[in-house]
């Protein structure tokens, strides 16, 4: 066999390895992610509640825009900025712990800083981790750490921002 054959086929071999351990550690990092927020379709959402402080806004979806319900009468909202809340349903987590590792109190959940209900799930958010630029947020009987640009504004801090 000649040698440029067997450097070929060394070098073709070398390639093979090289996709099988790069598909091998795809694999792993997805298997051990530990995925969104919370398991729904956020263009499927239409009902979205979010509470901050004293202020409660209610929002319902439909013929595809949506509408503010808690005014006396049905007015249109934003719907970028209800996308941008419906959105949070599918933000990457960190990390998930479960709560009894917690003091809610320490992390800013005992009361919550912000309370989102998207059509029945509830997402309580609190203050920011030590490090980085992150926050915590409650779902279920476990805590989430996830990037702090997806805790939710009022609508009035949101209207400051994008003046």
């Amino acid at each position: 066999m000649k040698r440029a054959v067997r450097r070929q086929r060394v070098f073709a071999a070398a390639v093979l390895a090289l996709l099988a351990a790069a598909w091998w550690q795809l694999r792993s990092d997805r298997a051990s992610a530990p995925g969104t927020l919370l398991a729904i379709d956020p263009d499927a959402i239409t009902h979205v509640d979010l509470q901050i402080g004293n202020a409660a806004e209610h929002y319902l979806k439909r013929n595809g825009h949506w509408w503010r319900t808690d005014q006396p009468r049905l007015a249109r909202a934003d719907d970028l900025r209800l996308g941008e809340l419906t959105r949070i349903a599918a933000a990457p987590v960190q990390s998930w712990q479960p709560m009894d590792r917690y003091d809610p109190a320490k992390i800013g959940l005992s009361p919550a800083q912000a309370r989102l209900d998207l059509d029945g799930h509830t997402l309580l958010f609190g203050g920011m981790t030590a490090i980085g630029q992150s926050c915590y947020v409650l779902d279920g009987q476990r805590v989430g750490i996830v990037s702090l640009r997806y805790m939710p504004r009022s609508a009035q801090s949101a209207s400051i921002k994008a003046q």
